[in-house]
């Protein structure tokens, strides 16, 4: 009997941390140091926090899955995380963002960090954690500097171009640097455009749905 409620405590004690884990974002590790390497010219910056939950809940989220073609993870997106957005200033202006994302990769959980321009395009971006024994060649800069200058239009244009092969199609371009971690490679490309989606939305007054219209008409 005394066994049998042990095992109920762990159960439930485990039950609660996964439930703990999921409502944890990702923020930076050390944003004085980031912001400063990501914008040189910054002087500060301020931050916010946003959830799928306050913003539009399920029906929020149900617009992302079909934005994002794919189901939030219950884990590692669910409603309540909280998004972490780094406004970038020079004196009072907003000069960017610096914004990330939870994303379940081969071996955990991985962070991908997104340096954008107030208009949405990609600076930079970094994994700020990933636990493939092939990290060091995601985290190369052979790899990480092909997203800079993408949008989330070149990855609406490359869902409406699978299958075919179209010179403009950037996405299709970016090629796995590892030998054994594809699936690592698509969660990474899953993140980033996640991390895309969510800017749209929460930040540029979905700028991108024009583009997104456009592309489906084309498929």
């Amino acid at each position: 009997m005394m066994r049998m409620i042990l095992i109920s405590i762990i159960l439930i004690f485990g039950l609660t941390a996964t439930s703990s884990f999921a409502a944890v974002g990702c923020s930076l590790n050390d944003p004085d140091r980031d912001v400063r390497r990501l914008f040189p010219e910054s002087t500060g910056y301020k931050t916010q926090f946003i959830t799928i939950e306050e913003k539009g809940g399920k029906m929020l989220a149900q617009e992302i899955e079909k934005k994002l073609r794919d189901k939030l993870d219950p884990i590692y997106e669910s409603l309540d995380v909280p998004y972490a957005y780094y406004i970038v200033l020079k004196g009072k202006e907003a000069i960017g963002r610096i914004h990330g994302v939870n994303q379940k990769g081969m071996y955990g959980g991985m962070q991908l960090i997104l340096a954008t321009d107030l208009k949405g395009k990609i600076l930079s971006f970094h994994y700020q954690k990933i636990s493939s024994p092939e990290a060091n060649k995601f985290r190369s800069l052979s790899f990480t500097n092909q997203f800079t200058g993408l949008t989330l239009a070149d990855f609406y244009y490359h869902d409406a171009m699978k299958e075919m092969e179209r010179e403009l199609d950037k996405i299709a371009k970016i090629k796995n640097p590892t030998d054994k971690s594809h699936d690592d490679f698509k969660a990474t490309l899953r993140g980033i455009k996640k991390n895309l989606i969510l800017l749209d939305i929460f930040f540029l007054n979905r700028k991108y749905d024009e583009t997104l219209i456009n592309q489906m008409r084309e498929e």
